[in-house]
């Protein structure tokens, strides 16, 4: 089956492509979901008509994908965990755990787009991919710790700040801290 595609599609092809699929893929997800119609001279000219209202359109949806890219790599993520000996974790970090911290943060980001390739089981810093659109991937750090050590994190990097401004506003510099 020939269908011209209305949407960038992953693994198919861009907007305006004449593409071959399947008659079931064609017809039970393209059609409906509006992602494609079926290749046939008037058909063509219809889409040709219509081609500049859906560039624009995915356009769009490309520049916002790519502004919630930029904000998701200014993201950090924080989960804790429980652990037992040896720093193992109980269970692991799910794309739903990471989509929930980031929606406390004001970034909506549905779970099935988080490409997690193995299940996160360890302590640690982890990059994330976000699959935002075709064309778009984002990143997210997620830091994952024990259970109460993101609070002393937090404490010491606040207690370390205003030592840092104390020292400013004095004229000395700001002692440092070994840690």
């Amino acid at each position: 089956m020939k269908v011209i595609l209305r949407a960038d599609m992953e693994n198919l092809g861009k907007l305006g492509d004449v593409v071959s699929v399947k008659p079931g893929y064609g017809r039970n997800y393209l059609l409906p979901q509006g992602l494609a119609m079926v290749a046939s001279a008037s058909n063509l000219k219809v889409f040709e008509l219509e081609r500049k209202k859906l560039q624009a359109k995915m356009d769009s949806l490309r520049a916002s994908a790519s502004d919630l890219a930029e904000k998701l790599a200014k993201a950090d993520v924080s989960i804790e965990v429980r652990v037992g000996e040896g720093d193992k974790l109980y269970g692991s970090v799910t794309s739903a755990m990471i989509a929930e911290n980031l929606a406390d943060q004001g970034i909506e980001i549905d779970r099935k787009k988080i490409q997690l390739e193995d299940a996160i089981r360890t302590l640690g810093v982890h990059e994330v991919e976000v699959k935002l659109h075709a064309d778009v991937r984002g990143f997210v750090r997620v830091v994952v710790c024990r259970q109460g050590e993101r609070l002393m994190h937090e404490e010491e990097e606040a207690a370390a700040a205003a030592s840092a401004e104390a020292g400013e506003e004095s004229g000395q510099p700001a002692e440092e801290t070994q840690a």
